[in-house]
Formats: C-alpha cells, structure tokens, sequence
C-alpha cells in the first residue's frame, strides 16, 4: 500500500495545530532575517508609504519660524508640574511668565521610548517600544496601515521607515539631536543586543531609548548620524551664530537632568528639581541665541506622565493602533502632561486650551518648514499649532 493510502487525506485537529505552529515558526524566523536584511541595506519598497500625506501648504497664521527647538523632560503629569506648589519654580514660574502653557498638551503612549519615536516619524507604539525596548532588535514588520503606519513589532524601524529628520535632510534644510552623557556621537547598543544604557551610571546617564534617531536604520546608517545625532555639549557652539543653528533641534537631557531619575546615580536630588536647574543653564543660551532671536520657537515638554497606571489619558482622537490595542498600556494614551511655548511670536502669560499631543508637535513643525505629514501627524482634524500659539500679534 502506498504512503497516500496509508494516512488519512483529512488531517486531525492535533495534526493542524502542529502545522501551523511549524509555519507560524518558520515564518517568524524568516522574518527576523529579513528585519535584520532590511535594517543593513534597507527594503526594496519603503514599508510606510503606503498612505503617504501630500505636502502641507503654507497657513496665513504661521509666522515664519525657521528655528525650532524641542526640550523633553521626563515622566510627570501636568499638575505636578504646573501647579503652585511645582519643585521646578524656574520651569512652572518665570518661564511660564514667558510663554504660552498648553495645558492641554498629551503624551501618546507609555512608556518613554515610543513618545520619542512619535514626534520625529509619527509612528505608534508597539510591544517592544511600550517596553522601552530593552533590546536593540529589529523591526519585523508584516505590512503598512494607514496613516503611514508600519505594522509589526521590535525597535530599530528599517530604512524605509521615513522620519522628519529625512524630510528636513531632503528639503535642504538641518536638523540635530542634541543628548547630554551621550559622548560618542550616535551611540547606540549593537543591533539585537540588550541595552546596557537601560540605567544610569556615574559619569554616564545617557538612555538610547530617549534618543528617537538612533532607532531608524535610515539615520543610523547614514553619515548623517555621526554628523547630527551629537551630545549636548555641541549645542553651545551651534548656538553662536543662526548660520550653525539647526533649523530643528531635538535636545535630550541625561536620565537625572530630565527628571526620570530621583535621588540620582552621582547623588543630585533628581526629579523636578535636577530638571529645574537644567533648565536654568540651559534655556537662556537658547532664548539668547541670535537664531531664536530672530526667528525661533522653543517647546518645553514631557515625553509621558508619571506613568501608565497613574494617567494613561489621550486626546485628539487617539485610539488602538495597528501594533498595540491601548497605546497608553491601561489606556489610549500617555497622559496629561502640558507644553510650554517660547518665541518672539508668542505672548508671555497666556494660555491655550486646544488639545494637543506630541503627533500635533510632529505636525506643528512639519508645516513650519513646508513638510509632508507622516504617520499619525496626518490624522484628519489633528490639531497643529495656531494663533492660540502663535499669539504675540492677535
């Protein structure tokens, strides 16, 4: 009797299961290959292109900003922050004398490293990124989602995957990222390696995963990485002259400077208070800055409240994205945390109400320099940053 007799042509259930178990298996593994492929030569078809946004035009209320700057603290909700009895007096008190506080301004998700993420690429969460991506693994992806949305999971996005940093890069304009502790200029862990920078460490309290540049392959992988992902100290030399001044700065603090950390590795008190002090250093070499001056925008925020069990709040009609159900962990969102606006175009003292999160940054700024939208910085009705910002002449 032959084999084809001898086994029943309809398989059992037991059978099934262990068939697709094997394919769900060799499939993972081949897309880990093809992950790891993608992130050294980079895809043959950008995987998030799929809905590409047509190019923003030019508003009426925009008031022709060329230098942008973005300052991101860590993990604290707004009332902690901004209520009288605030531990950063600096930061709650004369700065907010100078700008305008959106008190209405959310994270996207919990935990940190997905909020970074968000305000250069407008790419939602996953997994691994909710995790804080305490390995340096590939992306696997499956497919794209509208808007913009690659859809798998891991950290390190392939080269398709575009970011504003291109966008600024392609359009002939600059960016930077300025990292306290960061030393070696783009430093990040060995491709599928654990995170060694997961904590701080006295004489180093750099965090990759507060670094949003150095997880797509597209910049770190190109010249452009080593030249522009630089530490922070670089940032006082590019400020002497608007001609070395960045048209978007992205600035990190180290983990005790950012408020994460509290009492710190190197024995400062942390938290709002550490954070307050930075601030004092380094606000005013920016504000005083002949770039700012002339025709700046610093945002002051907060990648994410205290955490997700504490406000995993959202706005803006954030919902489950294609790689994560509850962005927030417990909730759609990464809490309320506030922003601070300061510029020659804004009026010191005021306020706005217009919900905001950190996709409405990444389209904020995106539509200051004439940029497409990527990913969830398209979504319809998002809110960008108006004459409720904009408001030294309204």
């Amino acid at each position: 009797m032959s084999p084809k007799t001898k086994h029943p042509t309809t398989p059992t259930a037991g059978s099934r299961q262990r068939s697709r178990r094997l394919t769900l298996r060799a499939s993972a593994a081949a897309a880990v290959l093809l992950a790891a492929a993608a992130i050294a030569s980079g895809p043959a078809q950008p995987p998030a292109t799929a809905s590409a946004p047509t190019a923003t035009q030019a508003q009426s209320y925009l008031p022709g900003a060329k230098h942008v700057f973005v300052i991101n603290l860590e993990n604290k909700g707004y009332d902690e922050t901004w209520s009288p009895a605030s531990a950063a007096p600096y930061l709650s008190q004369t700065l907010r004398a100078q700008g305008v506080l959106l008190n209405q301004y959310f994270g996207t998700a919990h935990n940190s490293q997905p909020n970074y993420v968000a305000q250069i690429s407008g790419q939602g969460p996953n997994p691994q990124m909710q995790a804080d991506c305490q390995s340096y693994t590939p992306f696997v992806g499956t497919g794209t989602a509208s808007p913009g949305q690659a859809v798998g999971d891991g950290c390190v996005f392939p080269v398709g995957v575009p970011t504003v940093a291109g966008q600024l890069t392609g359009a002939g304009k600059t960016w930077k990222g300025y990292m306290e502790d960061m030393g070696t200029s783009c430093r990040h862990p060995a491709l599928g390696a654990v995170d060694d920078t997961q904590k701080a460490k006295v004489g180093d309290q750099y965090a990759a995963r507060h670094n949003p540049f150095v997880y797509f392959a597209g910049i770190t992988g190109s010249p452009e990485c080593a030249k522009n992902d630089v530490d922070l100290a670089a940032l006082k030399t590019d400020l002497t002259s608007a001609a070395t001044t960045p048209n978007l700065s992205m600035i990190t603090p180290n983990l005790c400077h950012d408020g994460h950390d509290s009492p710190c590795v190197d024995g400062q008190p942390g938290g709002l208070a550490s954070a307050d002090q930075w601030l004092k250093q380094w606000v005013p070499a920016i504000t005083s800055s002949p770039a700012f001056k002339q025709d700046g925008i610093l945002v002051i925020t907060f990648d994410e409240s205290d955490g997700p069990q504490s406000d995993a709040a959202a706005c803006c009609g954030e919902g489950p994205g294609p790689n994560s159900p509850l962005p927030g962990i417990t909730g759609m969102g990464g809490g309320r945390v506030g922003a601070l606006v300061l510029s020659p175009f804004t009026k010191g003292g005021t306020w706005s109400t217009t919900p905001y999160n950190h996709y409405s940054l990444l389209a904020s700024i995106e539509e200051t320099f004439g940029l497409p939208y990527l990913g969830y910085a398209g979504t319809p009705g998002l809110n960008r940053f108006g004459l409720d910002v904009y408001n030294a002449k309204v």
